[in-house]
C-alpha cells in the first residue's frame, strides 16, 4: 500500500471566479467566498497552504441583509487615541464603502492565523459590476465567465 504524498505549495492550481452579489444575502454569500478563498473546495485541501482561488465580486453596494440589520448593525473601530472611537451603521458603511462591507464579512469567517492576509489579498471588491479583471476570464471556454457562487 502507498502512502498519501502530501500536497506542495507548487502542485496548487489558482483559478479566477466572479461572483455577482445582486440580490444575495450578506453572510451566505461570506461564507461561500470564504471557502473559496481558503481553498476548501478542492479535493487536495490542506489547512496549512494557501490553496484557495483569486475571487472578484462585484455588485457589492447590492447586496442584501435581512431583518432590520440596515440600521442596527454597527461596525465600531478605534485609532488607539483618546477620543478615537469610531462607529458607523451598516447604511452608512453603504453609502461610504460598499466593498469594505463584504472584506470585513469574509474576513470575520477566514480563520485568525498567517495565512489570513494572503487570502484577503486575493479577494477583489468593487462596488458595481464594472471590474478591472475581464481580461483574467477570457481563458474559459467561448468567453462564458465562471461563476463561483451560488
Amino acid at each position: 500500500m502507498k502512502p498519501t504524498k502530501p500536497t506542495k505549495i507548487s502542485e496548487v492550481k489558482r483559478e479566477w471566479l466572479l461572483i455577482d452579489l445582486e440580490g444575495k444575502i450578506l453572510g451566505r454569500a461570506a461564507t461561500d467566498i470564504a471557502k473559496l478563498l481558503m481553498g476548501k473546495h478542492k479535493p487536495n485541501f490542506v489547512r496549512n497552504l494557501d490553496m484557495g482561488d483569486n475571487i472578484v465580486v462585484v455588485n457589492a453596494k447590492k447586496v442584501k441583509v435581512t431583518g432590520n440589520k440596515e440600521k442596527l448593525k454597527t461596525y465600531k473601530r478605534h485609532s488607539g487615541y483618546p477620543g478615537g472611537f469610531k462607529e458607523e451603521t451598516l447604511s452608512n458603511l453603504r453609502e461610504r464603502n460598499p466593498q469594505e462591507i463584504i472584506i470585513k464579512a469574509v474576513s470575520g469567517m477566514l480563520p485568525q492565523n498567517r495565512l489570513k492576509a494572503k487570502m484577503l489579498q486575493r479577494l477583489h471588491v468593487f462596488a458595481d459590476a464594472a471590474h478591472s479583471y475581464a481580461d483574467k476570464f477570457k481563458t474559459q471556454e467561448k468567453g462564458e465567465v465562471k461563476d463561483g457562487g451560488k
